[in-house]
């Protein structure tokens, strides 16, 4: 089988070392709209910019022709998209409009649409109503508690790919699941995909608790009734709230909240030491997808009657409304209510 990985940054340059690492011949192909990244990838053999030390196989291609780099693959192959949430519209558009024949197609995004609030799977549902011209695409998400830099070297991983269609479930297990990476399945897109949206913000404010030196109770607090807010809006959307109890909810709540390699995290550490938002971001070098989501998590809660108290204090964080000690002193101030 062959596999197109579409976007170099640290993400997708991670996973497509993942697949070349075990697929047979040169059937792994990066794509870059950036032929200079591309050279000064095959060149030092590594992407410099994205996932400095890590060596890439000699196997993998590269290819900054968008047409060639998705032409390339049959019905039986993968087609990966590995932009942040807000290229995903515009890829899968651009995608769909060339497409001469069903594909197996899978984002690595995670988050919702900002201006929309709808979650990866309903922006490309969006697309292919538009742009699909009939062919049958088969569609789904890999999600999972991974940090780029620890799956490019090759440590133990698991995550989850979830879609309605078992054999894409079955071509990207085979795609990925080697050596140190484990790849389960799921049909519960919307549990998944939200789970990967609302963990980013409560990664956001666990870091504004470890910031403001509230303590290891503090965190807990936060991660348990993140997670009770997680479940409830899960349910409210469709989806199966038991879902936020693996891999792509619990799982990864725990590494992107305590993890020292998370974006998310490293937000809320500096808000708490009194930076603003603009200068972080400046400097973080890459997307913090809780900080692009959050209001949109927050206006989803809304629309489905979800009370999501930690979520929505994140927003008001974010928005430059409400100072990060005064969100924690509102939040330890709301009412005494029954866990369940």
């Amino acid at each position: 089988m062959k596999v197109t990985l579409l976007g170099a940054g640290a993400w997708g340059t991670a996973m497509a070392a993942q697949a070349a690492r075990y697929l047979e011949g040169s059937d792994v192909c990066l794509w870059s709209r950036s032929q200079q990244q591309l050279l000064e990838i095959q060149k030092g053999g590594e992407n410099s910019i994205y996932l400095p030390g890590i060596k890439l196989p000699k196997t993998l291609q590269y290819e900054s022709d968008f047409t060639r780099a998705v032409k390339r693959l049959s019905a039986k192959d993968l087609l990966v998209i590995a932009t942040p949430m807000s290229g995903l519209s515009e890829t899968i558009a651009q995608v769909l409009k060339i497409a001469e024949q069903p594909l197996n197609i899978i984002w690595l995004c995670k988050g919702l649409e900002p201006a929309t609030a709808l979650l990866p799977h309903q922006v490309v549902e969006r697309e292919d109503r538009l742009h699909s011209r009939g062919l049958q695409h088969a569609y789904g998400a890999l999600s999972g508690p991974s940090f780029a830099h620890e799956v490019g070297a090759g440590m133990p991983c698991a995550l989850t790919i979830a879609s309605t269609s078992t054999n894409l479930c079955e071509i990207v297990q085979a795609a990925f699941h080697h050596g140190n990476m484990r790849v389960y399945s799921s049909d519960d897109l919307i549990g998944v995909e939200l789970g990967g949206a609302v963990k980013n913000v409560l990664a956001i404010a666990a870091g504004i608790g470890d910031g403001l030196n509230l303590g290891l109770n503090a965190r807990a607090a936060v991660l348990t009734r993140g997670l009770a807010e997680m479940m409830r809006l899960v349910k409210a959307a469709g989806g199966r709230s038991e879902t936020c109890m693996g891999l792509t909810g619990a799982g990864d709540l725990i590494l992107t909240a305590t993890g020292d390699l998370s974006r998310n995290r490293r937000v809320g550490l500096e808000l708490a030491s009194g930076r603003s938002l603009r200068e972080i971001l400046a400097g973080l070098g890459h997307v913090a997808e809780g900080v692009l989501c959050a209001a949109a998590v927050a206006d989803l809660a809304k629309r489905l009657k979800v009370e999501m108290p930690i979520t929505a204090m994140m927003g008001e964080v974010l928005s430059g409304r409400l100072d990060p000690k005064e969100a924690v002193k509102k939040l330890m101030g709301r009412d005494p209510k029954i866990e369940a």
